[in-house]
């Protein structure tokens, strides 16, 4: 399982990468790998406001359709187009191919999430 330490986690699968006010955020390696070959992203709509926790986008596998969630709260201001035409990107780089951005609404949450050590210790 790769791990990026610059990257917080959530325990939920998703990563977060802060760029600023702006959070990045995809799904770990570890996901990508238990889905199987991503053949679906449904993404949602720029604009929307979603609280950390909410299911916010779907990922459909050769295995199976799989919810993913924002693991913090603000508003979604750019989503990762090159993904709905080639899904694949996510098993390809899971760390390069981001979901959506979120213009934070509390940038204090990125502390509830965990480090890159926490979250591979929660599986081995």
């Amino acid at each position: 399982m790769k791990l990026l330490n610059e990257l917080k986690y959530a325990e939920s699968h998703e990563w977060v990468k802060v760029d600023g006010n702006k959070a990045y955020i995809g799904i770990t390696d570890y996901a990508q790998d238990h889905l199987g070959e991503v053949v679906y992203v449904e993404l949602p709509e720029t604009g929307i406001i979603v609280e950390a926790g909410d299911q916010c986008i779907v990922l459909e596998s050769v295995k199976a359709a799989s919810d993913v969630y924002s693991p913090i709260g603000g508003t979604v201001v750019e989503i990762n187009e090159d993904l709905v035409d080639n899904p694949g990107l996510i098993n390809e780089s899971a760390y390069d191919a981001w979901l959506i951005a979120v213009d934070m609404s509390d940038p204090t949450e990125i502390n509830n999430l965990l480090s890159a050590e926490e979250y591979e210790n929660m599986y081995h």
